[in-house]
């Protein structure tokens, strides 16, 4: 919801007309999405999951929203909780707390670079790019306009994204047009694309708004980096690979936007000569072709921005895109329903590229909200009649082991040494095609590392001090243990099993303690978001 402020030409008459984003018949879109995803089941002849119980939602709408499980305190005060609507309050707050920029932050950050991208070394520890991208979150900057930002890589912090395509405008063309615009050009970069209708020159078209930006070093100890911008050079085309000869020149070609037209620049001044880049301001370009590429990007009009987001959001929280895979809108791959990924690209635009309030609607779905149970064995189901199933990532795991643990909020941020241990482990849970592969190498360190064991010894306060020291029934400690470990209460059989477990020796209670809470942290349910 936005705020306008008109005034007449006169200057006398103010208003402030109330913006509300576009709704399909007037309806808000988690009901325009229910409406869509409701119609392909009823087409398709499918049954649905039903809506997942509290516990599953609980543990799933942490996790998506602030990458972590929630408290024992956070999970006895939800269950509790009467209120028909428990579950949208919940949403609110958790858009609130400033643990969502922080996850968000981490989600696009692994978009933007992976685990280990180009230029590992200058970019593998990224806390200023971090810092930058959860800033952008937390004050809720439109999208269009981060996207602006880091791509222009004026802001300290936004400039990293380019070092991982120091001097390689190719794989800047590739890693932009497949993020930002969701196509794949890749297949163009040798060849016309054997599928879609995108030429090799139209692939170096693109390439050459890149051509011409520089990465320099601002040296010193914290090696900070700058992006500067020759005014010449030009990308040059020679033509299929198959074709190519040795010593073959190649013929210069002019920036074009995908899917439009050649860029119109002046020629530079006639010997003209490239001035000196130092270590002190770098100087401006007579002609910014970057600045031309952002302005495209992020025009309004831009069929592919608010689309390819559209779809890539969705994908964040249902698992998979409406088409499939997120980054492939090409004519070929048409999307599983049509009208919801149109309806989710107009709502996007109408609220201005306001993420979080896009994702407010999503997740308060009825279809976001379903159980995670059902026949249907696909990870990542085509007409989303269940929730999807997820491995937590390095960071969610490393994070949840410590609320689990009643470590406190700080813990995983005290345990820097120990991420990078989690990431070597855990670091890639999926291909993005909905695979997941548990490792040996992933097994042992669940049940060997001390990197989990230190999570489960006593320390003031913790959970297993207070199992060791609460004056309660061992019922009552069970109970606990389960809703602090795996945010839901244990079974019947659960419970008895666990009671005769920590009812054994006394002379051995701090043992049973742990070992209790280390089989829990170390099981397949807790490595999941269910």
């Amino acid at each position: 919801m936005r705020w306008r402020f008109l005034a007449c030409a006169a200057g006398s008459l103010v208003l402030f007309v109330q913006v509300l984003p576009a709704q399909s018949g007037n309806k808000p879109l988690r009901q325009v999405i229910d409406g869509e995803i409701k119609s392909a089941w009823q087409k398709e002849k499918i049954t649905p999951a039903g809506r997942s119980g509290d516990t599953t939602f609980l543990r799933r709408i942490f996790l998506d929203l602030v990458g972590v499980i929630p408290t024992y305190e956070e999970t006895a005060v939800f269950l509790k909780d009467t209120d028909a609507k428990k579950r949208e309050k919940l949403i609110d707050k958790l858009l609130a707390d400033p643990r969502f920029a922080v996850q968000q932050a981490q989600v696009w950050d692994l978009v933007l670079f992976g685990r280990n991208p180009a230029g590992y070394e200058d970019t593998r520890k990224r806390p200023g790019f971090k810092k930058w991208l959860t800033e952008q979150w937390a004050k809720n900057e439109p999208y269009d306009r981060w996207v602006r930002k880091l791509l222009l890589a004026e802001e300290e912090g936004s400039e990293l994204y380019y070092v991982q395509f120091r001097s390689q405008p190719e794989e800047a063309t590739v890693a932009v047009t497949r993020t930002f615009l969701g196509t794949q050009l890749q297949c163009a970069r040798c060849h016309d694309h054997p599928f879609e209708a995108r030429t090799q020159r139209e692939f170096f078209g693109m390439a050459g708004f890149f051509v011409r930006l520089v990465v320099q070093d601002g040296g010193g100890g914290k090696r900070k980096f700058r992006i500067g911008e020759k005014s010449t050079g030009d990308v040059l085309f020679t033509g299929s690979v198959k074709e190519q000869k040795p010593g073959q020149k190649g013929v210069p070609v002019k920036p074009k936007f995908l899917g439009g037209k050649e860029l119109e620049e002046q020629p530079v001044p006639k010997g003209f000569k490239e001035p000196a880049r130092g270590k002190g301001d770098l100087p401006k370009p007579l002609f910014s072709r970057k600045e031309k590429l952002v302005d495209w990007l992020t025009a309004a009009e831009n069929p592919y921005l608010a689309k390819a987001v559209a779809n890539r959001v969705w994908a964040q929280y249902m698992g998979r895109g409406l088409v499939h895979p997120v980054d492939d809108l090409g004519e070929k791959n048409k999307p599983s329903h049509p009208e919801l990924l149109k309806a989710l690209t107009e709502d996007i635009v109408a609220r201005k590229f306001d993420l979080k309030g896009f994702i407010r609607e999503l997740v308060n779905s009825e279809t976001y909200q379903l159980a995670d149970t059902g026949p249907l064995k696909d990870a990542l189901p085509a007409w989303f009649e269940r929730a999807r199933v997820r491995p937590l990532s390095a960071e969610e795991l490393l994070a949840s082991l410590g609320v689990a643990g009643g470590l406190g909020p700080e813990w995983s941020k005290k345990r820097g040494d120990t991420l990078e241990y989690f990431i070597r482990y855990f670091g890639q849970p999926t291909d993005g095609q909905g695979d997941f592969q548990g490792s040996v190498s992933e097994h042992l360190f669940l049940n060997n590392s001390d990197n989990i064991r230190i999570a489960v010894r006593p320390q003031k306060g913790n959970l297993a001090d207070w199992l060791l020291t609460a004056k309660v029934p061992v019922e009552e400690k069970v109970d606990r243990l389960f809703l602090s470990v795996l945010s839901r209460p244990p079974s019947a059989s659960e419970r008895q099993r666990f009671i005769q477990h920590l009812s054994g020796d006394a002379k051995m209670r701090q043992e049973l303690v742990e070992e209790a809470i280390w089989v829990l942290m170390s099981c397949a349910e807790f490595r999941f978001n269910h």
